[in-house]
C-alpha cells in the first residue's frame, strides 16, 4: 500500500476553516494558511473555542452570549467578507505592487 509523504494530508485543508484540538485539550478554530512537515500550523483569524456548561460559572475575561447573538455575529462576519470581496473587485484595476 502506498502512503502519502508526511504532512501532505493537510494540503487539501489549506484555506479551509478548521477546528484543531491541541495536546492540552484546548480547541482552536481558524483558517489554515500554512504548515510544515512537523504539522506546525499557521492559522488566520484563530480563536479559542471554549464551551461552558449551563449552570457553570463563566471563566474570567469571557462573556456568556445567547445563540441569537452568535447568529447575528456570524451574519455580520459574512456580510463584512462579502463587502471586502466587492471592494477588492472594484479596486482590481489598481496596481498595488
Amino acid at each position: 500500500m502506498d502512503y502519502p509523504p508526511p504532512g501532505t494530508a493537510l494540503v487539501e485543508e489549506l484555506d479551509q476553516k478548521l477546528l484543531i484540538q491541541l495536546r492540552d485539550g484546548r480547541k482552536i478554530i481558524g483558517v489554515l494558511r500554512s504548515f510544515d512537515q512537523f504539522a506546525n500550523m499557521v492559522l488566520e483569524h484563530a480563536v479559542e473555542r471554549i464551551i461552558v456548561d449551563p449552570g457553570r460559572e463563566v471563566p474570567p475575561g469571557l462573556q456568556q452570549v445567547s445563540e441569537a447573538e452568535i447568529r447575528t455575529a456570524i451574519k455580520a462576519e459574512k456580510e463584512e467578507a462579502r463587502l471586502k470581496g466587492t471592494m477588492r473587485a472594484r479596486m482590481d484595476f489598481l496596481d498595488l505592487d
